[in-house]
């Protein structure tokens, strides 16, 4: 999706500016109200927005809107619409969980941007959903928390954060002792999307 520079500005500030709307996808735990502000490059990822694969193949600029931001931060971006391999129910896999986020300085048409040097617990890889029959649309959601002092990944979610298969969010967020997520937003990928993906794990 492309914009014209002189309607990237207006239409950030209104998408990211809409914390009213549901950031995360319908039935998602934990549901989120707040937009966190997405951006791959110059196009602005607005909750449930469908992309191509190769647009998403690198880790996004983030930030939020109207928010004093202070202290540190952790990203989660997980896949909830994996599919099992025995036509079971659909599962997750981690795409993301990135440490030590904190406000940069820098702004992107009006989002006050975070930063980090940490490529872990789980470095970022870009969304990759295989080929099905019917065609289904993955959801990516993106969950921003405050990060707590001495963070670390909690014993028993380990070896989920390692494999990236199965991660259950709303259980890490009781036992790592997080606080409700301060922003979401989520993107979809359709299945079998065959662009040309930088990014391999």
């Amino acid at each position: 999706m492309h914009f014209t520079n002189l309607l990237i500005p207006a239409l950030a500030a209104v998408f990211a500016g809409s914390a009213s709307a549901q950031a995360t996808p319908d039935g998602f735990a934990p549901a989120v109200n707040t937009t966190l502000d997405v951006y791959y490059g110059t196009t602005y990822i607005s909750p449930g927005l469908l992309v191509k694969k190769s647009s998403v193949s690198k880790l996004p600029a983030i930030g939020l809107t109207g928010k004093n931001l202070t202290g540190k931060y952790l990203l989660a971006m997980i896949d909830i619409d994996a599919p099992s391999n025995n036509g079971g129910p659909r599962g997750t896999v981690l795409h993301a969980l990135l440490t030590d986020f904190t406000p940069s300085g820098a702004t992107q048409n009006g989002t006050a941007l975070l930063t980090t040097k940490a490529t872990g617990p789980a470095s970022y890889f870009g969304p990759a959903p295989p080929a099905e029959t019917p065609k289904h649309p993955h959801n990516y959601v993106f969950l921003l928390h405050e990060q707590p002092a001495n963070f670390a990944v909690p014993q028993a979610h380990k070896q989920t954060v390692q494999s990236r298969f199965g991660i259950d969010w709303v259980k890490f967020i009781v036992d790592a002792k997080l606080t409700e997520p301060v922003a979401g937003n989520y993107l979809r990928v359709q299945s079998g999307d065959n662009t040309r993906r930088w990014v391999e794990w």
